[in-house]
């Protein structure tokens, strides 16, 4: 399997997330699926809670599943939403690249279809300890 279809794959994966999504405030379903460096995949969703504080991205709840079990290197990290055309928050933007320098985004967009940028594209100067 090549990488554009790896990649499509693993947008279908977070389109099935988005539809664990807990949204009753936004009504705004996202799904994310975390593609790491041994292949494995996690998935998240975003959940919401009426302390809007207190809500989490589904990519940082996909990012925090695959650390939870193990993976501390991603490769790519797809996200979905039936409007298409988003991309991670900035919260999102900095725990993405806390694991993943050179990860892909992969996100589906109403014009282009399949939409490949790397985080450090998205995330030009992040926080770094080192």
């Amino acid at each position: 399997m090549n990488k554009k279809e790896q990649y499509k794959q693993l947008l279908e994966f977070a389109e099935e997330a988005s539809k664990n999504s807990y949204s009753p405030y936004s009504k705004f379903k996202v799904g994310a699926a975390v593609l790491c460096e041994d292949n494995k995949v996690f998935c998240g969703t975003n959940v919401e809670n009426a302390s809007y504080g207190l809500s989490i991205c589904a990519e940082r709840s996909a990012v925090f599943t695959a650390v939870s079990n193990g993976c501390k290197k991603i490769k790519a990290i797809a996200i979905y939403n039936k409007n298409g055309d988003i991309s991670p928050c900035g919260a999102c933007r900095q725990v993405i690249a806390e694991f993943a320098k050179d990860a892909y985004i992969i996100y589906n967009s109403k014009k282009s279809g399949l939409k490949i940028i790397k985080i450090s594209k998205l995330l030009p100067n992040s926080f770094k300890m080192d």
